[in-house]
């Protein structure tokens, strides 16, 4: 590995925030409104749940976890040793990011960059992880 290589990955990354699912979704309620009420309000209110999401949660890839954050506040710690797969679902159309850990799974919607995220993923975890 070189240097450069080395540097990169001892720096932590906080991943830009992406609002196109949340905006796809909420796009996507519009014309399902007119045929079905409660459903298209279904789709608008989880649009406005997930555009809450990426204005408030940020993703932070240190040395050592990905570690999740809401504002200044850490919520949750996912040390890489404990990963054993992850998958983004849709690489065209990223809206989906799986991990598995030894003791459990985790689902996230693709609220942040998603070319980062891979890159992310691809130099911090050991490169037996699928990227997609």
């Amino acid at each position: 590995m070189t240097s450069a290589a080395q540097d990169k990955r001892q720096e932590t990354i906080e991943l830009a925030p992406s609002y196109r699912l949340p905006i796809a979704l909420l796009l996507l309620a519009i014309p399902v409104l007119v045929v079905g009420r409660w459903v298209g309000l279904a789709i608008a209110l989880f649009g406005v749940f997930l555009l809450i999401q990426a204005i408030t949660l940020r993703l932070r890839f240190t040395t050592t976890d990905l570690d999740i954050y809401r504002g200044a506040t850490l919520i949750r710690r996912f040390p890489y040793a404990d990963w054993q797969t992850w998958h983004i679902f849709w690489p065209a159309v990223p809206t989906l990011f799986f991990f598995r850990e030894v003791n459990s799974i985790h689902f996230l919607p693709v609220l942040f960059d998603p070319t980062a995220l891979r890159a992310c993923l691809t130099d911090r975890c050991s490169s037996d992880h699928p990227s997609s």
